[in-house]
């Protein structure tokens, strides 16, 4: 997936763009690290009940210059993307997917289209 400056996640009906006031020390502060490449890099899981990282994931890349992103909800390995939105079962990893897209939409990560 190549990097773009607008995603829409699998069964979302949101769109995030990329905020144009984002700054590398924010992405620090919410939690990207850095990759090898100079890549930001955010994963976390979505099941609030496990502080283990198993179940979905949420996986976000920023590229180095900061010219675009990928953002996706994958499986606890990374590997395959999910869609945790067609599911009753994955209410809770719902909720705290939006919760933290939310708080990086407040901290000028993300613009909600």
């Amino acid at each position: 997936m190549a990097f773009t400056t607008e995603v829409k996640v699998d069964g979302d009906s949101d769109t995030y763009q990329m905020s144009p006031e984002v700054k590398k020390y924010t992405l620090r502060d919410v939690g990207f690290t850095v990759s090898n490449g100079g890549n930001f890099i955010y994963e976390r899981s979505l099941d609030p009940t496990s502080p283990y990282k198993q179940g979905n994931k949420l996986k976000v890349t920023f590229a180095k210059d900061l010219s675009g992103f990928k953002m996706s909800v994958t499986t606890a390995n990374g590997l395959k993307r999910v869609n945790i939105f067609n599911k009753e079962n994955d209410k809770p990893l719902v909720e705290q997917y939006h919760y933290i897209l939310d708080d990086m939409v407040e901290r000028q990560i993300f613009v909600k289209a």
